[in-house]
């Protein structure tokens, strides 16, 4: 075959690029013990099975949605059967949408303190910066 792919796998290389994960976070995954250790070529290359992919895209799909780390060993502790019951998932997830409403609610507090103070701005050349004043205030 073409030199990335093995009749058992892929090469961390070939997985990363098939994922868009760079090869160092997967090698922090597998730190992590959100990865199994792969299987390894005569040569001792890792080579990573479908169901190891599979599981790197969950990983990756659960981080973009602000998933902790401790949060996704818990969540594949249950995929890996000796986990949490699918209660407490539901329970974790109730936690990080609280997290999330929280986050939504600090975030338009900033949007709307930094208009405000944006609108005061000259913008141009003068020492004076409203915006920096605001930030001392507020500090």
């Amino acid at each position: 075959m073409a030199g990335h792919r093995s009749e058992r796998g892929l090469k961390r290389g070939e997985l990363a690029r098939r994922t868009g994960c760079h090869l160092e976070t997967i090698r922090y995954y597998e730190t992590a013990g959100l990865m199994p250790e792969p299987a390894r070529t005569d040569a001792g290359h890792r080579i990573y099975d479908p169901e190891q992919e599979r599981r790197l895209r969950f990983i990756l799909r659960a981080r973009e949605l602000g998933f902790t780390i401790e949060e996704l060993k818990g969540l594949l502790k249950l995929i890996d059967g000796d986990g949490p019951s699918c209660g407490d998932v539901y329970d974790m997830a109730e936690a990080h949408i609280a997290s999330i409403r929280s986050k939504i609610t600090d975030l338009k507090k900033l949007e709307k303190t930094l208009v405000e103070i944006s609108t005061e701005c000259a913008r141009g050349e003068a020492p004076d910066c409203p915006i920096i004043d605001a930030l001392y205030e507020s500090a």
